[in-house]
Parts: C-alpha cells; sequence; structure tokens
C-alpha cells in the first residue's frame, strides 16, 4: 500500500518512491561518511528529486502536496521550480530579439517568450543548486578527514509571471521576496520541478529526422511519414497528427535550442532520482492542449476575467510541442550518441559498443513514471 499521500494516489505513489529511495540514499552516505571519518555525525546531503510533468498536469500542485506529505512523516523537503530560473526580462527580451553576435535576425519563434530551453538562467541554477548540494555542510572533506557541518541559508530565486504585462520578470535576490532556506535543520530532499526538466539534446542526425517526420505528420499527416523513422522517432512525432502544426518554426529555431539544452545536462547529472507525470500515450499533444485550457479558465474564474483566450492559450502551447517532440524522451533515454550507428540511425533506444555509448542519466533505476488521464486520475504506474 503506498505511502500516505492524503487524498491523491499519484502523491502517495510519489512519496512511497522518494521514502524508499531516501532511506537507500542515507545508507550510501553513512557507508561513505564511516569510511571517510568514523567519528563523524555529519547529516548527508539532501537527495536530489527531479520531477517532470507537461503543462496543466498538475505537477507544480502534486509536488507542493509531496513536500507537506513528506513534512508529516519527518521529512524536511525543498521544492525549487524552473519557472523561478528564468533569466530577467531583460535577459528575455535579448533572447528573444538577437542573435548570439549581436546582430539583428528574424527571431527564433521558440524563444519569443518564457519556456523552452535558452530562456533560463544556467549560471544562476548552477550556483543555487550546487548550494542546496552542500546546505547541510556534508559534501567535503578537509585535510583531517571530517566534514564540515557548518549550516548555510540559501534564497531561492523568485520569478513573477504578471510583471511586464505577462511576460515575467526575475525578482531581486536578498530583499527576501524568494523562499529561504536554512539549515539546520537538515535538508532531506530537493525537488526540482518543471516541465522539461530531464530532457535531452539529441544528435544532429536524430533531429532532422524527426523535423522531417513532423513536418509530414503534423495536422493530420499522411502516407510515409513513419519512413526512415526509430521507434523512438515515432512515438515522439506521433501525437502531432491532427493536434500541432509547427507553422513559423524553422529546422533552425529547433537546432538552437537543442544547443541551448546542452547546458542543462550538468543540472541533470546533479539528480539522484525522478519522478515523472505523463499523458497516455495514444493523445499526450492534445491532452497538453486541453489541461492548459483548464487551468487557464480556473485562473480567469478567480481573478475576475484576467488572463489569455482560448486562442491565445493555443499558441502559448503550441511553442511547448516541439521540446517534446525533439527532446521529451530524454527522460528515460537520455542522451544518444554523437557518432551513428553502423545501420545510419541513432536511437536514444540503441545499444551501441565501443566509441557509441549514450550517456545515461543519472536516475535510471531510480525512476517513476505516473500515467494519467484526461481528468488527471492515475492509470498507471511503472518504473525506469
Amino acid at each position: 500500500m503506498p505511502a500516505d499521500g492524503g487524498d491523491l494516489p499519484a502523491v502517495a505513489h510519489m512519496v512511497e518512491h522518494v521514502l524508499t529511495h531516501l532511506e537507500n540514499h542515507r545508507a550510501r552516505f553513512s557507508t561513505i561518511s564511516s569510511n571517510s571519518s568514523p567519528s563523524s555525525s555529519a547529516a548527508p546531503p539532501p537527495l536530489f528529486v527531479g520531477a517532470q510533468g507537461p503543462q496543466g498536469s498538475g505537477k507544480t500542485y502534486l509536488t507542493s502536496r509531496l513536500r507537506e506529505a513528506l513534512g508529516k512523516k519527518g521529512v524536511r523537503a525543498v521544492v525549487m521550480s524552473l519557472d523561478d530560473l528564468y533569466l530577467t526580462h531583460e535577459g528575455l527580451v535579448q533572447v528573444a530579439g538577437g542573435n548570439l553576435d549581436g546582430s539583428e535576425r528574424t527571431g527564433n519563434v521558440l524563444l519569443k517568450g518564457r519556456g523552452l530551453p535558452g530562456t533560463h538562467d544556467v549560471q544562476l541554477g548552477t550556483e543555487v543548486l550546487g548550494a542546496l548540494k552542500e546546505i547541510n555542510g556534508a559534501v567535503g572533506v578537509d585535510g583531517e578527514g571530517s566534514f564540515n557541518k557548518q549550516g548555510r541559508t540559501i534564497e531561492l530565486p523568485s520569478f513573477e509571471k504578471s510583471l511586464f504585462e505577462g511576460e515575467g520578470d526575475r525578482l531581486p535576490r536578498g530583499e527576501g521576496k524568494g523562499t529561504v532556506v536554512s539549515a539546520p535543520p537538515t535538508v532531506d530532499v530537493v525537488v526540482l520541478e518543471g516541465w522539461c526538466v530531464g530532457f535531452y539534446p539529441v544528435s544532429d542526425e536524430c533531429l532532422k529526422r524527426r523535423w522531417t517526420g513532423a513536418k509530414q505528420a503534423e495536422g493530420g499527416g499522411g502516407g510515409g511519414w513513419e519512413e526512415g523513422l526509430t521507434e523512438s522517432d515515432k512515438a515522439s512525432v506521433r501525437g502531432l497528427m491532427g493536434v500541432c502544426e509547427m507553422a513559423g518554426v524553422r529546422m533552425e529555431d529547433v537546432e538552437e535550442v537543442n544547443e541551448k539544452l546542452k547546458a542543462y545536462v550538468d543540472w541533470w547529472q546533479m539528480l539522484d532520482m525522478f519522478l515523472q507525470i505523463k499523458p497516455p500515450e495514444h493523445s499526450p499533444y492534445a491532452i497538453i492542449y486541453k489541461w492548459r485550457l483548464q487551468q487557464e479558465h480556473n485562473m480567469k474564474s478567480r481573478n475576475g476575467g484576467k488572463g489569455m483566450s482560448d486562442e491565445q492559450v493555443k499558441r502559448f502551447v503550441d511553442r511547448y510541442i516541439p521540446g517534446y517532440v525533439f527532446f521529451g524522451d530524454g527522460v528515460t533515454k537520455g542522451l544518444e550518441a554523437d557518432v551513428k550507428a553502423e545501420e545510419g540511425k541513432c536511437d536514444n533506444e540503441a545499444s551501441v559498443q565501443g566509441a557509441l555509448t549514450a550517456r545515461r542519466p543519472s536516475w535510471i533505476g531510480r525512476g517513476l513514471v505516473i500515467t494519467i488521464g484526461e481528468e488527471r486520475e492515475v492509470l498507471g504506474v511503472d518504473s525506469f
């Protein structure tokens, strides 16, 4: 029977998964600590948990409930959203309108607004996640072989989406506007949640292959769209049919996001385990549109009607869909080999020998995927 998660079955499964791996995490650290300094009683670093789910799936609410449920069991958890690592408004404007060399350009439609890889402050994220890793003061060994037990205080970044007419801006740090995390007491778990947490870049060959398949399949598809695609490609592209047209998106736009995503892999390598909330395979993208529209309607019902129109919501989600198509299966597959396999294809699922070795995510073997239906009911639970 899953651990207590209140009235939400998904949370109960998440709690059980985290508690199991927290126990293992503590045991591993205890062994390392004993071997390094038998007299040390330092707390282990927090267990880092990645949590990914599409827009409107309820991931932010579920991770909040996860934190509450863990707290009732004496486990202190901190939740940080990828959204709070967005660039400042000025930075977002620059990303949306200029090339790396400073020259003007038409612009990458995928970066016209916050959301996709390339719109986050990578340096800030690395600094904050690194500080959280060290917050219990138990990650380094000094010259005498004893652990540094001094605690820390960290103010997490905070992004306010309502500023600049909805374009948003990151609030200044150091003014107490973000969540302040202090240790002691020990921080047991850190959850990093976001729609693209765990997404991995793909090789040029795979990007081109999926691009060709996506352009043939979008808006209803036609015969032959599966030709030349691997099984992973087909699963990623199939949901576009009759749902989304990537109008205005160029292959170079996707290539730029793919390049930006490479910097995020260092974040993912900090994660010890993973929680994924996903829609059913038969209509993954269509349900995302429905969920996000429900989310907007609910917000407008509470604030007097302020928010996006239905058409604006559709355009908003349109910009995210390529992220799922090209990079979403990285959560369970990781980074594919940079060199083509002998058969001329580089599939995330391929086991390539010698130099053709894929980079596995750090959480493989410690991942939980919860499939939910249109009403966000739990349809299935599996591990990866």
